[in-house]
């Protein structure tokens, strides 16, 4: 009997000396992101070629509407999602003849040809409609989400993805979705597409290795992070301006769990935050590689709180950077 309490005792003491280097190694790695862009990536190539300056997220917005699209490497699976945004935002402007709207294509060090590919719709449309933000290294799909959000000009702004998972007229949904939700303290509001609907039938296709790390990822983002938002990682999602800014200026994740910060942020702020289900189709070519990425998205979740716990990370105020 006392040789089983000392081994009980053991494990409870390697137990908490294991937690108490945890939060040393997520506090001593907690690196603040530099928001401030390099000097290419501070303009744009209009329909000539000339370089102009993007505006900022801080000045006041000039459009009702910006979509933001992360991409890397999407030279072949873009244009179909680009095809599908621009000819829905045309017919949206030719019913509404006051509605403006932005696309910004932020090519995230892509190595393929993702900004010669987005620079034919800007000669196609002008740079007033569509804008390509390169950026000069690979900074993780939330830095280049950030990146393209902070040079928008929109009353609201969208991030889609650039496989076109989401039909881009779901957009109706998460606007409707935006709009329901009273009151928006300073005008700030989140509305974020969803996939909830369809996970009975996803389960079912999925393997249970899959299905457990699914599973066991809603579990982490629910214990950690985020509570009432079934799908966080569903890469459409509507902001108001002001929300945009005061949640963005904030993140410090750049990877796949950018999404669950923004939200764990936005809910620090008390941000109201709809969740509208909204129509997917998995689409070939995904960037994630299913053990590793998901492996990589439960430390971020456990450092994000762990970050925030110990001070490493702090919320913060909205500033202009330069």
């Amino acid at each position: 009997m006392d040789f089983l309490c000392e081994i009980v005792q053991a494990l409870v003491a390697l137990a908490a000396v294991a937690f108490i280097v945890v939060i040393l190694v997520a506090h001593l790695t907690a690196g603040m992101v530099n928001l401030t862009p390099h000097e290419k990536e501070k303009y744009f190539s209009t329909a000539s070629g000339q370089k102009e300056l993007f505006p900022s997220l801080h000045d006041p917005h000039s459009l009702d509407l910006s979509v933001v699209i992360p991409a890397y490497n999407e030279e072949l699976r873009m244009p179909v999602m680009l095809d599908e945004a621009m000819e829905y935002l045309e017919n949206r402007q030719k019913q509404t003849r006051s509605f403006t709207y932005e696309v910004i294509v932020v090519d995230d060090g892509s190595k393929d040809k993702t900004t010669e590919v987005a620079l034919q719709y800007t000669r196609k449309y002008g740079a007033d409609k569509v804008r390509v933000l390169t950026l000069v290294k690979n900074r993780g799909k939330g830095g280049a989400v950030r990146m393209g959000t902070l040079s928008s000009r929109g009353k609201l702004i969208l991030m889609a993805d650039a496989d076109g998972a989401t039909k881009f007229a779901d957009i109706e949904k998460v606007e409707a979705g935006l709009n329901d939700l009273s009151p928006k303290p300073e005008n700030m509001a989140i509305s974020c597409g969803s996939r909830a609907h369809l996970e009975k039938e996803s389960v079912a296709q999925r393997s249970m290795f899959r299905t457990f790390l699914m599973y066991g990822f809603h579990f982490l983002v629910w214990f950690f992070c985020v509570r009432g938002i079934k799908d966080t990682q569903c890469g459409f999602k509507l902001f108001t301006r002001e929300a945009a800014l005061k949640t963005f200026s904030s993140l410090h994740v750049e990877r796949w769990a950018f999404d669950v910060e923004l939200l764990y942020i936005a809910q620090c702020f008390k941000i109201p935050i709809a969740e509208v289900a909204v129509n997917w189709t998995e689409i070939e070519g995904s960037k994630l590689v299913p053990f590793w990425s998901w492996l990589q998205m439960g430390r971020d979740l456990v450092f994000i709180r762990l970050r925030y716990i110990t001070g490493a990370w702090k919320l913060q105020s909205t500033h202009k950077s330069d």
